[in-house]
């Protein structure tokens, strides 16, 4: 038995100064859930069951208990600058940042929160890359998921940004309620997970 070969695929050749985020929104054919980071294109892996459910469960609690003037949205890119568009798992905007539904991308000064559930192809991303970026960009929330434990629960760590560092400091570990009041007033019962 001889491998089938590969079908050949036409990758874009990148700019001298790196590829935009305009370039990103309008390039045809790239995978799904394609992000910018520093002009460079970063592809995803399929993700597990787990990155799933937790993204399920933290945005039906999120949604639960946002005020109107703001909405909660999955997978849209964050346009931090000319070079850097993320995809953050979720992250909260102002309602007014919402204009149509055929929107792609949402200005970084929209954003009040971000959230990453750590994957095991994104980890230094997760971790240190996207943190770092939207800290310096000004997202003053920013959430990092990780599966945790025998039972692979998800433990959520919360990050507040300081004005004067432009860095994040953590301001908690949640491992069975998440219960805050910023950005908003959020209860969410992180045991949900096994309901899903």
């Amino acid at each position: 038995m001889t491998a089938e070969p590969l079908p050949t695929t036409p990758w874009p050749v990148p700019p001298q100064d790196g590829y935009t985020v305009d370039d990103l929104l309008t390039l045809p054919g790239l995978p799904p859930h394609t992000e910018l980071i520093d002009g460079s294109l970063v592809f995803v892996s399929p993700q597990r069951y787990f990155h799933s459910i937790v993204i399920d469960m933290l945005m039906a609690g999120l949604r639960r208990t946002a005020p109107s003037e703001v909405k909660v949205v999955r997978e849209m890119t964050v346009q931090l600058d000319e070079s850097n568009g993320p995809e953050p798992d979720l992250c909260v905007v102002r309602a007014e940042a919402v204009t149509s539904r055929e929107q792609t991308r949402f200005d970084v000064a929209d954003v009040s929160l971000a959230v990453e559930v750590v994957s095991p192809d994104s980890e230094a991303r997760d971790r240190d890359t996207k943190p770092h970026k939207y800290a310096g960009a000004g997202i003053p929330h920013f959430w990092l998921v990780e599966m945790a434990g025998a039972d692979q629960h998800p433990v959520v760590q919360v990050y507040e940004l300081s004005t004067v560092t432009k860095s994040y400091a953590l301001v908690g570990i949640h491992h069975e309620r998440l219960k805050l009041s910023v950005p908003f007033d959020i209860d969410i019962d992180l045991a949900e997970v096994d309901n899903l």
